[in-house]
């Protein structure tokens, strides 16, 4: 317990703009909502003008100096907080017949647990277990977290023919915010790396990925060599895309998912408390659904790097 919470501080400090990273992903067209100006755009252009939806950046609240804080690290710092008290509560007073919140916490790290064991097998699981149910819970209630109501939808903005517009929005879910989707995608590429090094040391790593597989003598064997240092290329090419795939593919969703919320919401104004309730009930299976695929991509590839191929059968079980 004291890992997860160790691991959910670290978390909420990796939360903070990656700033060139940010830049990227906004520079695909999004404006600073103090450069727009109405006034100066023709009444029946005003509405175009708007941007309704999440922008692809997180704007800033504040600035502490050496950095800036925007909206979604505070959500990232509540969500963290909230589940640091919770651990701490529930752990506080163990017994032997759980009750309440242990109860509930025991069966919820027993249930994971469980779980990853019979996809990476019993030792590396205990060995990855902290990390891989730490980023499961976090990622889960930070889901969550961003469709209560008031979420990107309170905060400062100006009056418009239609309503008042939120431009720069209080509170934003985490992770549709791209920098907290790579802070865990790093973090998880950084512990790949211990722990293959781990399993197989510096020269059993080189030939995980660059050595032959199975048993050929003569030709045959000088070809394979040859084809895996090929394809020992690829992996590596594919091994340093991953943390951007985990990254955009989480962000991705959770993205749309809070724009396609917003959407509904004003498609038919007199019906936007109705609309996006059953969208709402989606997006409550989507959160688990990305926090579950995170977590067993980041289990597997962990488990691929890690299975010797002596082991390989049992590495299926």
């Amino acid at each position: 317990m004291r890992s997860v919470i160790s691991l959910l501080t670290l978390l909420a400090l990796l939360g903070m703009p990656l700033s060139g990273l940010a830049v990227a992903a906004a520079e695909a067209g999004t404006v600073s909502a103090d450069s727009v100006e109405l006034e100066a755009t023709p009444h029946g252009d005003a509405h175009a003008g708007e941007h309704h939806g999440l922008t692809p950046h997180a704007p800033d609240l504040f600035d502490l100096g050496f950095f800036s804080v925007s909206n979604s690290m505070v959500v990232t710092w509540v969500v963290a907080l909230a589940l640091i008290i919770a651990a701490q509560l529930a752990t506080r007073r163990m017994q032997a017949v759980p009750s309440g919140l242990q109860n509930f916490f025991e069966w919820m790290v027993e249930s994971l647990y469980e779980f990853l064991e019979g996809v990476v097998g019993s030792e590396l699981a205990r060995k990855t277990f902290w990390f891989f149910a730490t980023v499961f819970l976090f990622i889960l209630f930070a889901n969550w977290f961003g469709l209560i109501p008031g979420v990107g939808t309170i905060g400062w903005g100006h009056a418009t023919d239609h309503g008042f517009q939120v431009v720069n929005p209080l509170l934003r879910g985490a992770n549709a915010d791209l920098n907290m989707t790579f802070a865990m995608s790093a973090i998880f590429f950084a512990l790949w790396f211990v722990w293959a090094l781990q399993a197989n040391g510096v020269k059993g790593f080189v030939l995980h990925i660059f050595g032959p597989k199975g048993d050929t003598t003569g030709f045959m064997k000088v070809m394979m060599i040859f084809i895996f240092m090929v394809v020992g290329v690829l992996e590596v090419v594919s091994i340093l895309f991953r943390p951007v795939s985990l990254s955009f593919r989480l962000y991705g969703n959770i993205f749309a998912g809070e724009n396609m919320l917003e959407s509904m919401a004003v498609l038919v104004p007199w019906l936007g408390w109705l609309i996006p309730i059953p969208f709402y009930f989606l997006e409550l299976l989507v959160g688990l659904v990305q926090a579950l695929v995170f977590m067993l991509l980041t289990a597997v590839f962990t488990l691929l790097i890690c299975t010797h191929e002596e082991g390989h059968e049992a590495a299926h079980h």
